[in-house]
């Protein structure tokens, strides 16, 4: 994952997250993982979509074919054979080919195993160790194009579900225009603007509670 980033993006990075927290008792965390999940069911999905498809030709073929070329799908072991290779073909998709990996999984479940791929992180990374329970974990699952912003309890006695919108919205312009740092860093400027805003107030002895770094995970 830290491929993504040069050296100079991330220390960009970590300075914006340290101007955005002089402003706020807020404590941002960036946090990025390759995928939230393997999706082993998209393995199955694609191969029985894949033979399910080849069985359905198969079928269409012997009817509307009149020709010698394609005699074989006349056969048992012809028809067999075509579905094996088509689940098999089917299979490797789900597996490799991520936009077809997200169609197969399903909103739901992709919402499902991210939001708890988020929570696991928060917890992992002590995003709750906080004085002021005032931690922020800025959640981007890359496969899933998915983004969650969780905060702590100081942080959701003040802030909405709805103010973090043009937050994520920053990062996922980013993403798209391929400037990641800089689509992040923008989301990390508006979030202390946010939490400036909605009285999340630096306290004269605040102290920085957790790191700056941006952290990766790549082993689900």
């Amino acid at each position: 994952m830290k491929h993504i980033f040069t050296t100079e993006e991330l220390e960009s990075i970590k300075q914006a997250v340290a101007r955005a927290e002089q402003r706020t008792s807020g404590e941002i965390v960036p946090y990025f993982v390759d995928r939230s999940d393997r999706y082993d069911i998209t393995v199955w999905r694609g191969a029985s979509l894949m033979a399910m498809s080849a069985i359905g030709f198969a079928a269409i073929t012997v009817l509307i074919y009149q020709g010698w070329g394609l005699s074989w799908l006349y056969t048992g072991q012809g028809i067999a054979i075509l579905t094996i290779v088509s689940a098999f073909v089917g299979a490797l998709m789900g597996a490799y080919v991520p936009p077809l990996k997200r169609v197969l999984a399903g909103r739901d479940l992709i919402e499902r195993m991210v939001h708890h791929r988020a929570t696991r992180a928060f917890v992992e990374e002590e995003v709750f160790n906080t004085r002021d329970r005032t931690g922020i974990l800025l959640f981007i699952s890359m496969l899933e194009h998915r983004i969650e912003v969780l905060g702590d309890e100081g942080i959701n006695r003040r802030v909405t579900a709805d103010d973090w919108i043009d937050v994520v919205g920053k990062i996922r312009e980013g993403i798209k225009a391929k400037k990641v740092a800089a689509g992040l860093i923008d989301a990390i400027e508006l979030c202390g603007q946010l939490l400036e805003r909605r009285g999340v107030e630096i306290k004269p002895d605040d102290t920085d509670e957790l790191s700056n770094e941006v952290r990766f995970s790549g082993d689900d």
